[in-house]
């Protein structure tokens, strides 16, 4: 699992490349806590580009959900968006598709997250 951020503005786009499993969802953790941090300070909102991720476990959507417990309520906004078939179909049955706004672009994600488009474009 390999990890690359980008800046557009006040959004960090996180993008996961490979597996998120029992076996690397520990530094998965670890490689998104400085970016949660910011969310949670409210220097920037997170999107997670799924473009390039194969397969996240339970202990990947683990990572996710306490992202989201720990920036959510200072304000913080988090997002998925891009995700393959087989993560999307991962997020539905989790019904992590209600607890994470999932966009079909990055760019739609960028453009909601910044308050550029309106909610559900």
């Amino acid at each position: 699992m390999e990890l690359n951020a980008t800046r557009h503005n006040d959004i960090v786009v996180l993008t996961p490349q490979g597996r998120v499993d029992h076996l690397n969802a520990d530094a998965f953790g670890k490689a998104v806590a400085p970016y949660v941090e910011q969310c949670h300070l409210g220097g920037v909102q997170l999107l997670f580009d799924l473009s390039h991720l194969e397969y996240i476990s339970s202990a990947g959507l683990r990572i996710l959900m306490l992202a989201s417990k720990r920036a959510i309520p200072a304000g913080g906004k988090i997002g998925v968006a891009a995700p393959t078939p087989t993560v999307r179909e991962i997020l539905e049955i989790s019904r992590f598709d209600l607890v994470f706004p999932v966009f079909d672009t990055v760019l739609k994600g960028v453009a909601t997250l910044s308050g550029a488009a309106p909610k559900g474009s």
